[in-house]
């Protein structure tokens, strides 16, 4: 969420943001919506305070004027009450306007509307080649009883899938060599809560416009989160840090994460790229609201996928996201895209992204800087690993002739010594 003081004096910089963000939202709307509100507050205040100060004095009243006094302060409840009426419609208008402004994207992220127009910046490692017929992740995972889609599709419906025997092993040992790396970086690992409010969803911008993505509980008033990142920020919602010493927080979170992938219909239906259930683990930080120190922590981000990545042994590359792919409170992104041999291409994995007070705002943390004043919070946050999608390059990138998929050395350590999957003895 903007700041409204910076909307009105920059509503033309806000106009542009969300037309290159493609998010229809009425800027003119919201500035006209907050005229009146700030009017009519005013007003109320007024009266009000005119209630209060006779309602103060009428037990030192007495006779006529005390009379007088009582029923002109019943008058004026009868004003506040009405003026009320107006005001909160249009306070619901403004609030409902205020979540559709976007974040304004830095001056070097690329102008575009889909992840077509997105910017490759780098690639590393080389692309394989075999010199045999190579199989999909699909394939490879059922020869090997790795994988059983269709049963999950019976017992789960479309897009849903069980993990088996060394597949299970393979995720658990990715998540914890992930988090072991991160712990060693600074991060604090946690597990988080997977079903929240709505306020975390609306604190971390998910909602409203995310809605139709995200699973709801409705007898609860509860939702599935399709990131940790969601309970991780929300973690300090409502709360001040008193320096600005206890920032940056860095939390790596460790959950199930859910999708309803509305809007994909037909869309990479064949195994494990677009599932609605994974497991992730999210890198978020929290920090001072500077500039500098925010860039160099997103990078900082972004290289700690790199790095897992590389030490994976899978080829990458890194693009800067165009303003039609970014989301509505992102200010900078890029994507990670490993190569994918079935699909024939690179595919995203990783996703890093600032937010300037964009979430704190809505969340409420603030921290007081050196001088005492009290500020909102930056964040950031980054995909450290996610299964079972890493699971496709994993699997297709390692296979051999015979049918066996190797281990990644700094995986065997976590695999209980295992250093290959072999095809199973029928």
């Amino acid at each position: 969420m903007l700041d409204i003081k910076y909307i009105r004096e920059n509503s033309e910089i806000v106009k542009q943001a969300a037309k290159n963000k493609l998010i229809d939202v009425d800027i003119d709307r919201l500035l006209e919506v907050d005229k009146k509100l700030r009017e009519q507050n005013q007003k109320l205040d007024t009266l009000k305070e005119e209630r209060n100060t006779l309602s103060s004095k009428i037990p030192q009243l007495k006779d006529e004027e005390k009379q007088k006094t009582i029923a002109y302060v019943k008058e004026l409840k009868e004003q506040i009450t009405s003026l009320e009426s107006v005001v909160l419609p249009l306070k619901e208008e403004f609030d409902n306007l205020m979540y559709q402004v976007p974040g304004i994207p830095f001056e070097e992220v690329p102008i575009g509307k889909t992840d077509e127009d997105n910017v490759e910046i780098k690639r590393v490692g080389e692309i394989p080649t075999f010199d045999f017929e190579i199989k999909d992740h699909v394939d490879l995972a059922e020869s090997l009883d790795l994988v059983d889609i269709p049963r999950g599709v019976k017992v789960a419906g479309s897009r849903s899938y069980y993990l088996k025997n060394e597949a299970v092993l393979l995720e658990m040992a990715l998540c914890r060599y992930v988090l072991d790396k991160l712990i060693k970086k600074g991060f604090t690992p946690m597990t988080v809560p997977t079903l929240v409010k709505e306020a975390p969803m609306y604190g971390t911008s998910y909602f409203p416009g995310g809605r139709d993505q995200s699973y709801a509980v409705t007898e609860d008033n509860l939702y599935l989160v399709g990131t940790s990142e969601v309970s991780l920020v929300s973690y300090h919602s409502n709360e001040t840090f008193e320096s600005p010493e206890a920032l940056p927080k860095m939390y790596c979170g460790y959950s199930s994460c859910y999708r309803r992938e509305a809007g994909t219909y037909g869309k990479d239906t064949r195994g494990l790229y677009r599932v609605h259930q994974f497991t992730k683990i999210e890198q978020v930080i929290l920090c001072e609201a500077d500039y500098d120190k925010q860039y160099a922590l997103h990078d900082f981000l972004l290289n700690n996928a790199e790095e897992i990545l590389q030490e994976l042994n899978i080829p990458y590359r890194v693009v800067k996201v165009c303003t039609g792919d970014m989301g509505i409170g992102q200010v900078r992104k890029h994507d990670i895209e490993a190569w994918m041999p079935s699909r024939g291409k690179y595919s995203e994995t990783h996703s890093c992204s600032s937010f300037n007070d964009f979430q704190a705002r809505r969340s409420n943390i603030k921290y007081k800087d050196k001088d005492g004043n009290t500020k909102y919070c930056y964040s950031l946050n980054n995909t450290a690993i996610a299964s079972p999608r890493i699971l496709i390059p994993l699997l297709e990138l390692n296979q051999n002739k015979d049918g066996s998929v190797d281990i990644p050395e700094v995986l065997i350590p976590y695999m209980g010594g295992i250093t290959k999957i072999e095809p199973k003895t029928k």
